[in-house]
């Protein structure tokens, strides 16, 4: 269909289309169609290796019979069941398709045009970009030795701020804030400030007394969000379920402006099985250790600096540019993520794969930094 060549004079705001889009990662049947490559092995988006837990992909395949129904929009099982994985109240929980969306509901019901959020960075991109898309003001503070600076953030703090979000562990460092760092920042804080504890990769943890973990103290301050997600651990990501943990009084807001059916019926029948699988969480989390070992010590005989990451994925310097290694790594059939659009010029973020892909990569890697 051909349209007039004048546009319609819409008046929309310049916070809108100032607004660039998230840059996912590219699937792989189209960078084999347009690289001309076949066997890509993917370590850029941190997902699960091992894929979903044999469980939920038996649950998912009985309940396609009943994809003529609505979903349950209060998805009630699910939500029992995150609620007893960690002793709270059903009512307190919110789920989303994503994390992504909760973090679209709580911009929704606290942030007006001109008030402030504040985030780190580099932290998850969407932060800022929900915020943007809803007029507020991003308050953004630089990370400070790969961690969160949480003395800084609390000084960016005024009147105006509404919400505080801190990925921790943090994306793409996989740093993360220590129980008596967040208890020291709380006590400093507005009462009326949401804080917003991005746990997206929390299972991969292998020191919690280590870190602060929202959910032992979300029954002591209403001010607390904590985010989880079936994307990472799980190996959900292709369903997109994600829940927030929180007061049930801040729980009525969200589900005042979530959609009816946000988590459709396959991915909450995928996540509620792959919640009752113990043995594949265990392997994945096994698996990602392992594989994280293997990669700091071989990067680091090429010359690389590997930081240490909580998370399932490790952050490089490779001590080139970025955007050229991860290209020609790209023609080799290995995709990582370059760290340009997160401040790191000269670093890569590959994610823990299966032994097989490790020794791809490392392999790749060390062609390319021969070569450039």
């Amino acid at each position: 269909m051909n349209y007039p060549d004048t546009q319609p004079s819409w008046d929309i705001p310049d916070y809108l289309t100032s607004l660039v889009p998230y840059p996912p990662g590219k699937p792989i049947e189209e960078l084999e169609r347009e690289y001309g490559i076949r066997d890509i092995v993917k370590l850029a988006s941190n997902e699960n290796p091992l894929g979903p837990s044999p469980l939920a992909v038996e649950a998912v395949g009985n309940a396609l019979t009943n994809l003529h129904r609505y979903p349950d929009g209060s998805a009630h099982d699910l939500k029992q069941a995150i609620a007893a994985r960690y002793g709270l109240k059903p009512e307190g929980i919110v789920l989303g398709n994503g994390s992504n969306e909760l973090i679209e509901l709580l911009v929704r019901v606290f942030v007006r045009a001109g008030d402030a959020v504040v985030s780190s960075e580099p932290s998850f991109l969407v932060y800022r970009k929900v915020v943007q898309a809803a007029g507020g003001k991003n308050v953004i503070v630089p990370l400070a030795d790969l961690h969160h600076d949480l003395t800084s953030i609390a000084r960016a703090v005024t009147k105006k701020t509404r919400i505080i979000f801190l990925d921790n562990p943090n994306n793409p460092t996989g740093t993360v804030i220590s129980p008596k760092q967040f208890e020291t920042f709380l006590a400093g804080l507005p009462r009326d400030v949401v804080v917003v504890l991005d746990e997206a990769y929390m299972e991969f943890v292998d020191t919690p007394s280590e870190t602060v973990q929202g959910v032992s103290i979300l029954g002591k301050d209403q001010r607390i969000v904590v985010l989880r997600t079936f994307s990472k651990a799980y190996g959900l990501a292709g369903l997109r379920v994600g829940y927030g943990l929180m007061s049930p009084d801040l729980a009525t807001l969200l589900e005042r402006v979530r959609q009816p059916f946000n988590v459709n019926s396959l991915a909450q029948t995928g996540a509620l099985a792959a919640l009752k699988d113990a043995m594949h969480l265990q392997a994945t989390i096994e698996l990602t250790r392992k594989a994280k070992t293997y990669l700091t010590e071989s990067l680091h005989g090429l010359g690389c600096t590997v930081y240490p990451s909580k998370t399932n994925f490790v952050l490089v310097d490779v001590k080139k540019d970025a955007k050229t290694v991860f290209e020609m790594m790209l023609r080799q059939g290995v995709i990582v993520r370059a760290m340009g659009a997160y401040g790191f010029p000269t670093h890569i973020r590959i994610t823990a794969g299966l032994p097989r892909e490790n020794e791809r990569c490392v392999t790749a890697l060390e062609k390319v930094l021969r070569r450039s």
